[in-house]
């Protein structure tokens, strides 16, 4: 599954784009503040329904535009349309799926899985569990179909607790009600997750592997309560507790990933140079175990590949690119920079925004 057409108006600094790209390798470059990142910004818009740049998407529209509009084709038997249009004055995303203008944001998500490496990806180490939690379960969703209905019912039931925790008195009846619930999914949660960990363990093991060998370095899931508790006695258990904090304060909503280098913070230990490579292998091994359980290609959005990358790991990390049969979009201000990086008879198109213009330059299909 590639992008075969990219179409956008009124996002950011660009020109109206119409782009065909290559279903392998994209490489985009152009000065700083030319539009390269934008084009990144409105692929990811157009997967995922928000930006990576921003909270608020009026901003991506520009100044002069009462809307902007993303259009994309899939490759496939037929091929599948997917467009997202946001009005500046509403909050809503109008989208669509096939034509049907009724489409919901999950079925986009799926329809089109996405993975970002840039400068953000860092927060994987350094940020807090919540940035992690969504890497797991972007795994999980995209493996796992009943995922979502038990991640709603698991978000509806821990609302519900947290408000009756904010009152002054409650109700020990209307409490349990909630109780039960949220340990009745947030189990079932705690049990996909697991799953899909344990699973997509090796996967990382064997790409971080190539990318960078760290024999020291480990991967855990923390499910977020006692691991030797049920969901229902913690709950049970901590209700005062929570009650003078005014919320749950454990529970699958508190998950996470831990990540570190002989038991101490891998973002501690670790280089910048290295800690890129980290996350790379995190996020590519995603895709490798897309394709090998779900037979699904990740499409790939890598801000400024180069930067804290020598020459070795560049070549590294893109030689796992070719093997993975992925399509990519990458960004550089040096096109030069990644010139030697690909293998003899790769497909590699390349695309200079200049001002907010994108033109195609020269397709090197041999190195």
């Amino acid at each position: 599954m590639s992008l075969t057409l990219l179409n956008f108006h009124a996002v950011r600094n660009l020109q109206p784009v119409e782009m065909k790209p290559s279903s392998r390798i994209n490489v985009i470059s152009g000065a700083n503040g030319s539009g390269k990142t934008s084009l990144l910004e409105g692929i990811h818009i157009l997967g995922m329904g928000r930006s990576f740049r921003t909270r608020q998407l009026r901003h991506v529209i520009q100044m002069d535009q009462p809307y902007m509009t993303l259009y994309g084709r899939l490759s496939g038997e037929p091929e599948v349309t997917l467009g997202v249009r946001r009005l500046r004055a509403q909050r809503e995303l109008e989208l669509r799926l096939k034509g049907d203008k009724n489409a919901r944001l999950a079925e986009l998500v799926e329809a089109m899985p996405l993975q970002l490496i840039n400068p953000d990806a860092f927060r994987l180490l350094e940020g807090s569990p919540a940035g992690r939690r969504e890497f797991l379960d972007w795994g999980v969703f995209h493996v796992k179909h009943d995922f979502l209905a038990i991640w709603k019912h698991t978000r509806r039931a821990l609302k519900h607790r947290n408000a009756l925790l904010r009152r002054g008195r409650i109700h020990p009846q209307e409490m349990a009600v909630w109780e039960h619930e949220l340990a009745i999914w947030g189990e079932q949660m705690d049990t996909l997750r697991r799953d899909w960990f344990s699973n997509f363990l090796p996967v990382f093991e064997e790409t971080l592997k190539v990318l960078l060998p760290l024999p020291g370095l480990s991967l855990h899931y923390a499910r977020g309560w006692d691991k030797e508790r049920s969901l229902a006695a913690v709950l049970q258990d901590s209700r005062p507790t929570d009650q003078q904090m005014g919320f749950t304060q454990q529970g699958p909503q508190r998950a996470d990933l831990r990540i570190r280098i002989n038991k101490q913070p891998a973002v501690e230990v670790l280089s910048r140079g290295q800690q890129k490579l980290v996350v790379s292998a995190l996020k590519l091994a995603q895709g490798r175990f897309l394709e090998r359980t779900a037979q699904r290609h990740c499409i790939y959005l890598i801000d400024d590949l180069p930067a804290e990358l020598d020459e070795q790991n560049r070549q590294q990390f893109c030689g796992l690119l070719e093997d993975m049969q992925c399509q990519a979009f990458i960004t550089s201000v040096e096109p030069s920079a990644l010139k030697n990086a690909w293998r003899a008879g790769t497909p590699v198109e390349m695309f200079h925004v200049k001002h907010g213009k994108e033109g195609l330059s020269d397709l090197l299909s041999d190195s």
